[in-house]
């Protein structure tokens, strides 16, 4: 294990980073926000232009006649069904963020838009909404795509090994098993342990708040750890189970739970004024995408675009390596075309239907009911969905619910990233030994501790933008690896 040159490097500088965060919260908070204000300042427009073009790269190649190349064998079938397929997808990819999320994020945007648009007014509820289903749709998705359609297409159909490098072949031929392919699969843990590190922080402290409102437990880092803590323990467990056993079975019955819970709100909540906000909202965002993709409000607001835009693409590229090789595991078979379509729309489609639901519950509560929780839960956004849940009767039952589908996400994702970093640290063993995703497993979690001590919420967020930036030009590189391999093997058939 210890001879492995990626596996050593890549844990080497994530602990040097935990044992600065532990023996110097402070030291580790100056660090991290330096690096985020340069990056943002000098690199945060490429964030936007980058993550439009996978969008169009992603549509572009499903209709185009490699549309019908299969990730696999010619005569493969689909390793799962569709339902399976899209739990675990749907899990591993959004999971906790979008618990954590679905109302804060519209309450936050509805309170503190960019400066042009008047806070608490009705055209800041409508750009709430409209920019909760930007940041979560269509380009979240090409991202994660991107990676995983590499991924898969030389690991099913090339016979190579599954790792970021491998999708390198077209351009650095046999230097991939060298050190070029070495600092690439380096980068690509980095990214991914602080990408996962921050949501399992965001999971731990929205649990924290969900038992604190629940019986009384002090809402506080110390819980928060003790919490992140129990959740090793059960997610290394899941972890020894095995992928097929333990995640799909998980994965089944929290897609159903988060299920029941959407309905029981649309039912007892303004029906009718969710699907308004559902219709309306589609409408401004698929007539408003080009625009909004290319904004970065230069003149007023670009302090928000910042702090939420530039935000979350560095934080689904610093997970795509991890969602990427997950998704690229389980989508075995599929076409080219089928993978792009179901990966893009059907998850993107879902998650505005639970923004829908609750972010539009949320804001009808405050615009219509005149119950003021736009403030409580912007000043502390992981309370922000047991707020409004106590607004409803069985709000307890409620509660209790979406813990337990925080707590069940924050074991699949950890347990997928786990085993991810695993074969990635294996030289692509798709079997990596206990004791590898043993390391990793409490490194993640060490992590995401050592960040929530050293500066909360925030110092999750600027390092995960800091581990995505080398990360997004990896990723340009790899759409054009793609499209030279798949134009190789189109005119030569011997590949």
């Amino acid at each position: 294990m210890f001879k492995n040159i990626v596996f050593r490097t890549s844990l080497f500088i994530i602990l040097l980073i935990a044992a600065i965060g532990i023996y110097n919260p402070i030291l580790l908070e100056e660090i991290s926000t330096t690096i985020y204000t340069y990056i943002i300042e000098w690199f945060g427009w490429t964030y936007q232009l980058i993550v439009f073009l996978f969008l169009i790269f992603c549509i572009g190649l499903a209709f185009s006649k490699y549309g019908n190349v299969k990730l696999g064998k010619d005569h493969e079938k689909a390793q799962y069904s569709y339902f399976a397929w899209l739990s675990m997808l749907f899990a591993a990819g959004m999971g906790i963020g979008l618990i954590f999320w679905g109302v804060a994020e519209p309450l936050s945007h509805f309170m503190n838009p960019p400066d042009h648009i008047p806070n608490t007014s009705g055209d800041a509820a409508a750009f709430a909404m409209r920019y909760s289903f930007f940041h979560w749709g269509l380009q979240a998705w090409a991202i994660y795509i991107v990676m995983s359609l590499s991924l898969a297409y030389f690991t099913f159909r090339r016979d190579m090994p599954p790792l970021i490098s491998s999708t390198f072949y077209p351009l650095l031929g046999d230097k991939i098993y060298g050190y070029p392919g070495h600092l690439i699969n380096v980068l690509a843990i980095f990214a991914t342990v602080f990408g996962v590190a921050t949501s399992l922080g965001l999971g731990a402290l929205q649990i924290n708040s969900g038992l604190s409102m629940l019986y009384g437990i002090p809402d506080s880092i110390q819980f928060t750890i003790i919490i992140i803590g129990v959740l090793t323990i059960l997610f290394l467990i899941s972890g020894v189970i095995g992928l097929d056993k333990g995640m799909q079975i998980i994965s089944k019955f929290n897609m159903l739970l988060a299920l029941l819970l959407l309905l029981f709100i649309v039912i007892i909540g303004p029906t009718t004024y969710i699907f308004n906000v559902f219709i309306s909202t589609l409408g401004e965002y698929t007539n408003r995408l080009l625009e909004m993709s290319l904004q970065t409000f230069p003149f007023q607001g670009y302090d928000w675009t910042q702090a939420w835009t530039m935000f979350y693409w560095a934080w689904w590229i610093a997970w795509s390596p991890f969602v990427g090789l997950f998704i690229a595991r389980i989508s075995r078979g599929r076409t080219i075309k089928e993978f792009i379509l179901g990966a893009l729309f059907v998850p993107t489609l879902i998650t505005f239907i639970w923004f829908s639901v609750f972010g539009g519950t949320a804001l009808n509560l405050e615009l219509n009911k005149g119950i003021a929780i736009a403030n409580a839960a912007t000043n502390e956004a992981s309370t922000a969905l047991f707020i409004m849940f106590q607004q409803f009767p069985f709000s307890e039952i409620l509660s209790i619910i979406a813990v337990i589908l925080l707590v069940l996400f924050f074991i699949t994702s950890a347990d997928a990233a786990t085993f991810v970093l695993g074969i990635m640290s294996s030289n692509g063993d798709m079997h990596p030994r206990p004791i590898k995703k043993l390391v990793w497993g409490l490194t993640q979690s060490i992590l995401a501790a050592v960040l929530l001590i050293s500066g909360g919420l925030v110092a999750l967020q600027q390092m995960s933008i800091a581990a995505a930036l080398p990360f997004s030009l990896i990723m340009v590189l790899m759409c054009y690896n793609l499209l030279v391999a798949l134009y190789e093997e189109k005119n030569n058939p011997y590949l």
